[in-house]
């Protein structure tokens, strides 16, 4: 049985988590699920976003406390990531009627305008190492795919530590810097129009 602390803001065991990770540079794992957009529900798949960059935010549960403090901090970036050419989809093992229950009853969700993809029997988490199998649930991952399907960066926390929105939109621009840019790779804290490297021989030691 759950606790009630539990099921609001899990945490996790190492017995009770898949580890099976993707691979960076490595395909994305494909996926269809229902999803809730626009008051409605319609089917979601990876290959629908064809040419378009795609992050997936993976949460542990709807009417919790840290994760509408995420969702309502991606709601407010979300048009920054549509003008980079990126669709963010967010997903957890809830149906898409309790999305719908939590867009219609939370202020903060019912900023939300990307779809809500629905998860309940876990089998696209566990496809992208999220999956908490002693609690049916997700912890919270982030995940950069590119036009081409290849999954560029991701990052996977403890439930009870929430994520930036702003840093994700920087590691996004940062992808497609490196993509536009071949040769050219970014430093720590990089931002658009700082510095790049190029590696070479010539900066051994030197940085």
């Amino acid at each position: 049985m759950i606790s009630e602390k539990n099921f609001l803001e899990p945490s996790h065991s190492s017995g009770g988590i898949s580890m099976q990770l993707p691979q960076i540079n490595s395909p994305a794992p494909a996926f269809s699920a229902e999803a809730y957009h626009n008051n409605d529900t319609k089917k979601v798949n990876l290959s629908d976003y064809k040419g378009k960059w795609v992050v997936l935010v993976f949460y542990p549960a709807d009417f919790t406390f840290i994760c509408p403090t995420e969702l309502g901090d991606l709601a407010d970036h979300y048009q920054e990531f549509v003008n980079l050419g990126a669709e963010v989809l967010s997903v957890s093992t809830d149906t898409v009627f309790v999305h719908k229950a939590w867009h219609d009853n939370s202020q903060t969700i019912g900023k939300i305008t990307f779809p809500m993809l629905a998860d309940p029997t876990g089998n696209m988490c566990k496809s992208y190492g999220t999956y908490i199998a002693s609690e049916g649930l997700s912890l919270r991952g982030t995940f950069v795919i590119d036009p081409d399907g290849v999954l560029k960066a991701f990052e996977i926390h403890d439930n009870s530590i929430g994520r930036s929105s702003a840093e994700l939109l920087r590691k996004l621009k940062a992808a497609q810097f490196v993509r536009s840019n071949g040769g050219e790779v970014c430093p720590a804290n990089w931002q658009p129009g700082k510095s790049t490297l190029k590696p070479g021989l010539d900066l051994v030691g030197k940085i």
